[in-house]
């Protein structure tokens, strides 16, 4: 076998492991699935994992111009971005994130300051961080059961 075909038949045959190891938080698929706003993903995993969870554990299709994985650059810079579209300009832009590190970098610019941001109960985050993102301003808290309430 060449070694690029046994390279992308081990990928495949670890993507769909790599599936099977991992689930959504309970109420994230039908949040993702009935929102009535448009949803970008910016995540620091390659952009086809990212979708290929989405798909097979939410049933939901993002189109991958709307998904920003590793190599799209910081996420800071992604947001820059997405706030300069056209189709985005006026509106309320949202930024729900689980690791606080990441909500820090994101007011430290300036240029983002229209952005609302969210520190997410659940995944990398620890009582510690929760609790000092409560002193932030800019920070709320998002519980997961309000989650499907915010992308409304």
């Amino acid at each position: 076998m060449h070694a690029e075909h046994y390279f992308k038949a081990k990928l495949s045959c670890d993507l769909t492991t790599w599936i099977g190891a991992n689930r959504l938080y309970p109420g994230v698929p039908d949040a993702l699935k009935f929102a009535s706003s448009t949803i970008y993903i910016v995540t620091t995993k390659q952009s086809r994992f990212a979708d290929a969870l989405l798909r097979e554990l939410a049933g939901v299709t993002i189109p991958p111009e709307r998904i920003f994985g590793l190599g799209s650059g910081p996420k800071v810079e992604v947001l820059k971005q997405l706030q300069k579209k056209p189709e985005h300009q006026g509106l309320k832009l949202h930024f729900v994130e689980d690791r606080l590190a990441t909500l820090k970098n994101v007011i430290k610019e300036p240029e983002l300051d229209g952005w609302n941001l969210y520190l997410g109960d659940w995944g990398y985050n620890t009582q510690k961080e929760r609790e000092e993102a409560a002193t932030i301003p800019r920070i709320r808290i998002l519980e997961l059961s309000d989650f499907s309430k915010k992308l409304k």
